[in-house]
């Protein structure tokens, strides 16, 4: 369920219901935490380096810590397909106004992963990406993206 939220100049803009809420109970990674009530989230539309990636994923996994501290509140906003194959929440993770999901990626700590139909957000994730590349931020500074986190898991870098 959603509902609608005002801003006060960006016009109408929809967030998570309340009861969609999660305490952060424990940042896994990049792109994986565990609420407090025992639900494993994984951010929707990104991909962070896995932890055989070094510091990539010592870096990524702090950044999102930052966005949403252990014992915050974050708001969770579903799509189409509820869980992956690992028995995860799918979400769009909001903290306060800010889509962590997209932040992670525009301050160039994730790269864009999106799997159909799981894609409400994929032009906002895009354009993201595309400015964190030309501004080398995050990990497209060092080149941290070199071998992408999905490559690395199908052993092909």
């Amino acid at each position: 369920m959603l509902s609608l939220v005002l801003p006060a100049r960006a016009g109408v803009r929809l967030l998570p219901a309340a009861s969609d809420r999660c305490v952060v109970e424990r940042i896994v990674d990049g792109d994986t935490f565990w609420c407090r009530d025992g639900r494993k989230v994984r951010l929707l539309g990104m991909d962070t380096p896995e932890r055989g990636q070094g510091e990539g994923y010592i870096l990524a996994r702090e950044a999102l810590l930052e966005l949403m501290p252990e014992g915050a509140t974050v708001l969770l906003e579903r799509d189409v397909e509820r869980f992956d194959r690992y028995h995860r929440w799918l979400e769009w993770v909001w903290a306060d106004t800010v889509l962590v999901n997209e932040r992670m990626v525009a301050d160039g700590w994730a790269v864009l992963f999106t799997v159909p139909p799981n894609i409400r957000y994929v032009d906002r994730l895009t354009s993201a990406e595309m400015r964190a590349r030309e501004e080398k931020r995050g990990l497209w500074a060092t080149d941290g993206f070199a071998c992408p986190p999905a490559d690395f898991r199908r052993k092909a870098c």
